[in-house]
């Protein structure tokens, strides 16, 4: 390819990538469903955007390094802690009953639906027993779940890509080799493979917790020192064991998150920003492989595929998988009805199709337009049905607003207390040990672990949390906290005003709304509870005296409604307020 060509076919690639993205989110759909097709289009419309044109025989380990990247970032928000008695046991079955089944029902009907060889039929089998949190995360934004369900789905979704990728590479060794392998050489290799993976993923969250706990490096070596740890200990299992990589980026992704005393520098920011142009990339590249000649004669039969792992195999799973488990019967349900594969299923197909069909093997250039069918459907499957499924099944979570109470200063365990008693699912956090006593001996639920571990990204959506309101005495904390947790797709973060003018390092220059009216900072509002003013809550249709001020309006659908330092924010005409003053 020409320089031309190059520069115009990463740039496309690049701009469908984000594009997107950019429309996905304003329709409120998942990104995939419109990756997949811009790439198709391009791929069959123009013959620059080919990923084994631009970058040769580099794209396969490219698109493996990403794929570690995309893990390590979705292990950050999977704490070990946090997973605990049924949801654990229910996590660990769908896997391995999840491989065990799922595996061998793709491959059966594959071969002769597909008309490819058991060789091939067995390729495709095991890419197709992946799922990932690419496509997992977004559908249960949409959904909301329940805390628990959300949770499972979201541990399954992270840890059988690291397996299947495992897998994958075995498979493809075999078949590549042309050797027969005997069960107990696959479980030799199988766990071989494991072990790579676990030990480079321990050794690299050693050297991330030297780096980062006795080097002191702030938020953007942190960073980038992260991004070189994982890219480097992923490359080196990979060169050991094909895909030992992605076990290791999960490991050190989880470690990350659960070691104690950790705080952790990532530029969430950089890093969402990172993870989603690599997500857009990969997809864009692999469908533009893809053909329209490819798909010509796997269509219908990938459609039949679809349908029996929707079907027959997932609903298998998960009934297995939750036997005996606490789930009630709508949750066992939807755990049948939320199986969507993602990058890992499209990666591993475009890695390992080419060579196979070198070597040989019947079928095997229908292993990648049938994996892209698969993915295609079984998103719009699951991203159109979820919702519906899911109410249907009485899963979804409260329509309720969550707030997160970041602050332990008795007047925001009473407003936790009084938000709590309005029927909200109060969730506070505090850093100092006496604050958090106070918190648990007021009834209240205090979050765990790091506020940003909590309030961010994946974890503000295992949470539930719709609102984090930062209320603590410390004006440059809480701007700060303010500008590090305000994301596009997270929660609403509000902080309150600051002190004074001139006070404060960083508070004074920060821009935004701010909570309340104009002059209740957290120490005018500690002074005044001092005093003898408390939270007082009323129905919303009386006026407020006088000498009250408005926090917060609870409508009648349990929505919380802030008031802020605009005039008229907070107010409803129904439900109840809350506000601080003093006692009548």
């Amino acid at each position: 390819m020409t320089s031309d060509q190059v520069f115009t076919g990463v740039g496309l690639i690049a701009v469908l990538a984000v594009g997107s993205q950019v429309l996905a989110a304003r329709l409120r759909l998942p990104g995939i469903i419109l990756l997949l097709p811009a790439g198709f289009v391009a791929g069959a419309l123009t013959d620059d955007v080919h990923p084994d044109l631009l970058v040769g025989t580099a794209f396969s380990p490219l698109v493996s390094l990403a794929v570690a990247v995309i893990l390590y970032d979705a292990g950050l928000e999977l704490d070990v802690r946090r997973l605990t008695g049924g949801a654990r046991r229910t996590v660990v079955r769908l896997i391995w009953i999840g491989t065990l089944l799922t595996w061998p029902i793709a491959a059966v009907v594959a071969a002769p639906l597909l008309d490819i060889s058991a060789k091939a039929a067995a390729m495709l089998g095991v890419i197709l027993i992946v799922s990932g949190p690419t496509v997992v995360g977004p559908l249960l934004s949409f959904v909301r779940p329940g805390e628990g369900l959300r949770r499972i789905l979201v541990w399954e979704g992270s840890l059988i890509d690291g397996v299947g990728g495992v897998l994958g590479a075995l498979v493809f060794a075999a078949l590549e080799s042309g050797h027969r392998v005997t069960l107990a050489a696959a479980v030799l290799q199988t766990l071989g493979s494991a072990g790579v993976g676990l030990a480079g993923g321990a050794l690299g969250a050693a050297v991330l917790w030297l780096l980062l706990r006795h080097l002191g490096l702030g938020e953007t070596l942190g960073t980038t020192a992260q991004l070189a740890v994982v890219i480097g200990v992923a490359a080196g299992c990979n060169v050991l064991r094909d895909d030992a990589g992605l076990i290791a980026a999960i490991v050190m992704g989880v470690a990350m998150a659960t070691l104690p005393g950790l705080d952790l520098p990532v530029r969430r920011p950089f890093f969402e920003t990172l993870v989603s142009l690599t997500i857009g990339v990969l997809f864009v590249s692999i469908s533009a492989t893809v053909t329209p000649a490819s798909l010509r004669h796997v269509v219908l039969p990938a459609l039949g595929l679809t349908a029996v792992l929707v079907l027959v195999a997932r609903p298998l799973v998960a009934a297995l998988s939750t036997l005996g488990g606490d789930q009630s019967r709508g949750e066992r349900a939807f755990l049948g009805w939320m199986a969507p594969r993602g990058i890992v299923a499209a990666s591993t197909a475009s890695t390992f199709s080419a060579t196979l069909v070198q070597k040989g093997v019947g079928g095997a250039d229908r292993i990648l337009p049938a994996t892209f069918v698969v993915i295609v459907a079984t998103v719009l499957v699951y991203g159109l049905t979820a919702v519906p499924v899911a109410r249907r099944l009485g899963v979804t979570g409260s329509t309720r607003s969550r707030p997160l109470l970041v602050g332990g200063d008795p007047w925001v365990t009473d407003l936790g207390r009084a938000l709590h008693g309005l029927g909200l699912d109060v969730l506070m956090w505090a850093g100092e040990p006496e604050e958090r006593t106070r918190i648990t001996e007021a009834g209240l639920e205090l979050a765990p672990g790091e506020l940003l571990a909590t309030a961010a990204g994946e974890g503000a959506e295992l949470e539930g949390i719709t609102s984090v309101l930062l209320l603590t005495g410390e004006d440059d904390f809480n701007a700060l906290a303010a500008t590090l947790l305000r994301s596009e797709s997270g929660p609403e973060v509000y902080r309150l005003v600051e002190r004074g003018e001139g006070r404060g390092v960083v508070a004074p220059f920060m821009s935004g709304e701010a909570l309340f009216a104009p002059g209740l900072s957290g120490h005018a509002l500690a002074g005044r509870h001092r005093s003898g003013e408390t939270i007082q809550v009323r129905p919303a249709e009386l006026a407020l005296e006088p000498d009250h001020d408005l926090l917060f309006t609870v409508d009648r659908t349990g929505r919380l409604w802030p008031a802020t330092t605009r005039p008229g924010t907070g107010q409803r005409p129904d439900g109840h307020t809350v506000s601080l003053g003093p006692a009548r």
